[in-house]
């Protein structure tokens, strides 16, 4: 029975190992990433110009990774877009989480029935289908990157919310914070100088676990052409034009973006579980 068991747990150990490095090595992956969409493509630099003779071109044929159907380095051209598509999610992740805070925020200070109708509007929005709700909103203002911000931060604040309130009516449960309205503070203060420091990290890790949301979504909605117009380097954009190009043989236009979104998203969950064990108790396991 014994000997049966044992190459599972020795697989399973080894599982553990590799996802353990993996996920030591993901902020620096990440930081990678980010210093490549910050200064450009590092090996092609200049203005690019649509040259249709040099369409469609194989990765190697005298461009590292290949061109797209206008001629342009593929490269370049993703990390362009990788640029944009951070961009717009660093700017959804941090809206969603400043709308959560405050939510969460107000509705321990106010608690009773302000707190209960609180609630009842997170589950609202909960039980929304979010990519149904993007699409509806980024659709009205098509193209238009405020509208993408909007639609994924209007549908990924309860979550943050939830983990907000629930640390702040742990720590409302503190002595020190009743020591502190005992001796006259109002509820304002104890919020911004008591309850606010104390979930500082939750925030933090919250943030960081929306961005990949958000850029999964944000590419979704530009994949689906409600996004950002065709002619903005965007992941999701680059990948649905590769749909028409892939027809013909040109697999590394839907490849390389591909690749590219695949190991950013994995890359911030995994710099988000490195933040969470470095900043969070062991019993901080809401974000699983």
């Amino acid at each position: 029975m014994t000997a049966v068991h044992q190459p599972t747990v020795r697989g399973e150990s080894r599982w553990v190992t590799v996802r353990d490095r993996l996920t030591h090595a993901a902020p620096w992956i990440v930081l990678g990433v980010f210093a490549v969409v910050a200064g450009g493509w590092p090996i092609v630099a200049g203005e690019q110009t649509a040259d249709f003779a040099q369409a469609l071109r194989a990765p190697g044929d005298g461009t590292l990774l290949g061109t797209d159907h206008s001629g342009y380095d593929l490269g370049v051209r993703t990390a362009e877009g990788l640029r944009i598509s951070l961009m717009i999610a660093l700017a959804c992740a941090v809206s969603a989480t400043v709308l959560g805070v405050v939510v969460g925020v107000a509705s321990v200070t106010a608690g009773g029935w302000f707190d209960a109708i609180v609630m009842r509007i997170v589950d609202a929005v909960n039980a929304l289908p979010h990519l149904v709700v993007g699409v509806v909103i980024a659709a009205m203002w098509r193209g238009e990157p405020v509208a993408i911000i909007a639609s994924i931060a209007l549908t990924h604040w309860p979550a943050v919310a939830r983990v907000v309130r629930a640390e702040l009516l742990e720590a409302t449960s503190a002595g020190w914070v009743e020591t502190a309205r005992l001796a006259g503070a109002s509820r304002t203060f104890v919020a911004t100088r008591h309850l606010l420091p104390s979930v500082s990290g939750q925030v933090l890790v919250a943030m960081t676990v929306l961005l990949p949301h958000a850029v999964w979504h944000e590419t979704t909605l530009s994949f689906l052409g409600v996004g950002l117009s065709p002619d903005a380097a965007s992941l999701g954009t680059l990948l649905g034009q590769a749909r028409g190009d892939v027809l013909t043989g040109a697999w590394w236009t839907l490849a390389v973006p591909g690749v590219a979104l695949i190991v950013t998203a994995l890359a911030c969950s995994g710099a988000a579980a490195s933040l969470r064990r470095a900043t969070l108790p062991p019993s901080g396991e809401v974000w699983r």
